[in-house]
């Protein structure tokens, strides 16, 4: 088995990474690749220097907000430069990675692709509001998800695609954003995904980490 997993230096790409090595080999890219989600030419750039097929492909980027700044909590915290920089790294930036799922996944043979989402992506889910563009971002997700998992499916029948929800991971990602109880650890968060997507036959659904599906 071969996976390729973007985004392995983070707290729980890298724990993914290393529950994948168990399985087979492991190619991992990351921003110490020259990997910019922001940026279209080095994503390409870094994916086209890749050699396929693999097995299974794991998005696992994102960010709450920029650096130095935190997810709104009202309309009014709004600013158009954070926005677009959020939708880049959390939409854009994963859809550009998928441009290249067809050339590294096998034609025939089964194939997973997973895609690290949120909860807080769910449109039917939010009841609290807040934190629009980390929401909006990964809504956008969603659908690129959605879209990616139909045309895969026609070249590709038997890969699997998923947005993925993994909890609250206890990372530096979550350190200043979320309780101290009830995260998991980045080796379980892993453990988790792996046996969801493991256990998956249909293409294009947004499950959680109990494989539990989550609402659009």
């Amino acid at each position: 088995m071969r996976a390729l997993v973007v985004g392995d230096s983070g707290g729980l790409g890298a724990a993914l990474a290393a529950a994948l090595r168990e399985r087979g080999e492991v190619v991992g890219v990351s921003r110490r690749d020259g990997l910019d989600l922001r940026d279209g030419a080095a994503v390409d750039r870094v994916l086209a220097a890749l050699d396929g097929p693999f097995d299974a492909l794991w998005v696992a980027t994102g960010i709450l907000a920029p650096p130095g700044r935190r997810p709104e909590k009202a309309l009014r915290e709004l600013e158009a430069a954070a926005f677009a920089e959020v939708l880049a790294v959390n939409a854009t930036g994963p859809a550009l990675v998928l441009r290249h799922a067809p050339r590294l996944l096998p034609r025939r043979g089964r194939s997973v692709v997973g895609v690290l989402s949120a909860r807080v992506g769910s449109i039917a889910d939010n009841v609290l509001g807040g934190w629009h563009a980390y929401r909006a971002s990964k809504a956008a997700l969603n659908m690129v998800v959605r879209g990616a998992a139909i045309e895969l499916a026609r070249s590709h029948p038997e890969a699997v695609v998923a947005a993925l929800h993994p909890g609250t991971v206890d990372t530096p990602f979550t350190a200043a954003y979320a309780p101290p109880y009830d995260k998991l650890a980045p080796e379980e968060a892993a453990r988790r995904l792996l046996a969801v997507m493991d256990g998956l036959r249909e293409t294009g659904s947004f499950r959680d980490h109990r494989g539990e599906p989550v609402p659009w």
